[in-house]
């Protein structure tokens, strides 16, 4: 009796739906690899948190745990190319003080680039990562495994990580880090001191870049001859641009896009887009211009809370029929585009965003890339991450139907080989549960 009532306790902890055997395989599947062909009957074998094997008709080593993959299909784990997954939400900012009156806290509003006003770029988004984050939990139950996630706050917000959506510590959730800078172009607003206007920010980025390869040059001088000259001052929020490998700017008009363009010439970085719903009028140039870029699957729409005696522009009734073909679009002209969440609070509604994008002529196999394997190469981790290959990092999910189909099911997520079973969600009042 005393047993039981101890297995009892002991089925009550995470490790029974989050299990780690040594070597664990799933047979008889459809395997969608990605990187190659898709295998409609097939196995694939994990140990030790990475992939030993996939292909038709191989071995099962005799200590594998089998999973019956009849009926099934795996994937590679699903990747958030821009998220905040992970990190817990920061207090609220102080509102900007009224002209002629003294800020309600903090420092006194910016005058200006010298004064760093709204930048953090020497956060890492490693070190804020909290694996109890209830976000994972969520993200991980509608089959995502990784997330590239920021802080998300002022203009240089702070350096990105590619963080797997498992493990009890920190540590063993950061893939690759710093993974990239986030900039916000979001300027102080009317007495809230330096930047106060989008192009004040735009002015001040560029200030910033400029200052940070004086910082760089004068360092590397001092670093070879110190003697006799005198030492720089340590810089943290130029250290912080200077040590990322890439940077990610936003894109929300299809104006953006070539000022964007043209600005990341100028800052001589690696650069990544973000936004993007109107790219479908400037496929071309991003094509011409080689860059990246991140679609929002927040597809513009009429607020809830809109007036609806309210007239709508042309502009705006375009943008939402359009947005959702901008994939289609990229993917036609050969644009190199991932997606990202972009603040969906459910990431079940990310997934029914990706299948608007397929009901408007993006290709289900593009959908899939998109979602896995151009996040992965987009952030140099393609090597360990995105496609379900020997070698690779165990992250798979297996669905029950194609992924982004409105009645799969996902049956397992697999996060650095340890298996999570999802569980079904409470129902809502707007959803009452089938009976």
């Amino acid at each position: 009796m005393t047993k039981a009532i101890l297995l009892l306790v002991l089925c009550s902890a995470p490790a029974c739906y989050a299990e780690a055997p040594t070597a664990l395989a799933i047979r008889d599947a459809r395997v969608v690899t990605v990187s190659g062909s898709t295998l409609d009957k097939a196995t694939v074998v994990l140990r030790d948190g990475l992939i030993e094997a996939v292909g038709e008709n191989i071995p099962i080593p005799g200590d594998a745990w089998i999973i019956d993959g009849a009926g099934l299909t795996v994937y590679p784990g699903l990747i958030d190319a821009l998220s905040t997954w992970g990190i817990p939400e920061p207090p609220p900012a102080a509102p900007p003080a009224a002209p002629g009156q003294a800020p309600l806290s903090g420092p006194p509003p910016a005058r200006g680039p010298e004064d760093r006003p709204s930048n953090t770029s020497w956060l890492r988004a490693a070190d804020l990562v909290r694996p109890n984050n209830q976000r994972i939990a969520d993200a991980r139950n509608a089959g995502f495994t990784t997330a590239v996630s920021f802080p998300a706050r002022g203009i240089f917000a702070g350096q990105g990580a590619v963080v797997n959506l498992g493990g009890e510590r920190a540590g063993e959730m950061v893939v690759a880090s710093p993974a990239g800078l986030y900039l916000r172009m979001a300027s102080s607003g009317f007495g809230g001191g330096f930047p106060a206007s989008s192009m004040g920010v735009i002015a001040y980025v560029r200030q910033i870049y400029l200052d940070a390869e004086h910082y760089r040059s004068a360092r590397d001088v001092y670093a070879k001859t110190p003697s006799g000259m005198q030492r720089i001052h340590y810089d943290r929020a130029l250290e912080g641009v200077l040590e990322t490998p890439r940077v990610l700017l936003p894109v929300p008009r299809a104006i953006d896009i070539e000022r964007m363009i043209r600005f990341s010439a100028e800052l001589k970085t690696s650069t990544i887009l973000y936004g993007g719903h109107e790219a479908y009028r400037s496929a071309g140039l991003l094509k011409d211009s080689a860059i990246p870029l991140l679609v929002s699957l927040k597809w513009p729409e009429r607020s809830r809370d809109a007036d609806p005696e309210e007239p709508v522009s042309l502009q705006e009734l375009e943008l939402r029929e359009k947005a959702p073909s901008t994939p289609a679009t990229l993917a036609k002209a050969g644009v190199p585009f991932a997606f990202y969440s972009d603040g969906i609070e459910k990431p079940r509604d990310v997934l029914k965003s990706v299948k608007r994008a397929i009901d408007a002529g993006l290709g289900a196999e593009a959908a899939v890339r998109a979602m896995t394997l151009a996040p992965a190469e987009f952030y140099g981790v393609a090597d360990r991450l995105g496609s379900i290959g020997i070698g690779k990092i165990a992250n798979l999910v297996v669905t029950r139907g194609n992924l982004f189909d409105d009645n799969t099911r996902v049956e397992y997520v697999f996060v650095d080989g340890v298996k999570f079973q999802p569980m079904a969600e409470a129902a809502t009042a707007e959803e009452p549960a089938s009976r």
